[in-house]
């Protein structure tokens, strides 16, 4: 029943059903410096950490609120997604942003960020930790 469950878990992601995905427990306040991450943007501030399976925006992060003029021919994926995530709830109009109202994890780092951007962006540099230190120089280290 195990082995069942396991590839059903597998699967449905590739489907793109997510009724089997575990919520997201973990939150800021229990990580530690190195750990957390902050991804800025246009006065929008986003915090998360990476994880097994990519990387999770923590609930309340906040992501511009239009898209890049240059989105939606040279980065198509990126508009559809936030048009996904809001439609589902995940992200909300507040005041001059968006909000996310749940911990959201993402494929990656830059998938996260550009959500966050509303346009193309690389992760590796976009997220930093409260030192200044950008993801790709924490991972070289």
């Amino acid at each position: 029943m195990e082995v069942f469950l396991s590839k059903i878990q597998q699967l449905l992601p590739v489907l793109g059903s997510d009724i089997v995905t575990p919520a997201l427990h973990t939150n800021e306040n229990n990580l530690t410096t190195s750990d957390l991450l902050i991804c800025e943007n246009k006065g929008c501030i986003a915090k998360g950490r990476r994880t097994s399976d990519g990387f999770v925006v923590f609930k309340g992060s906040q992501a511009v609120l239009e898209n890049r003029p240059s989105a939606a021919v040279q980065h198509p994926y990126v508009v559809s997604l936030r048009e996904k995530l809001i439609a589902d709830g995940t992200l909300v109009r507040e005041k001059d942003y968006l909000k996310f109202v749940r911990n959201t994890e993402f494929s990656s780092p830059s998938a996260a960020a550009t959500v966050i951007h509303g346009g193309g962006a690389n992760g590796l540099i976009s997220w930093k930790n409260k030192m200044g230190k950008t993801l790709k120089e924490i991972e070289i280290a």
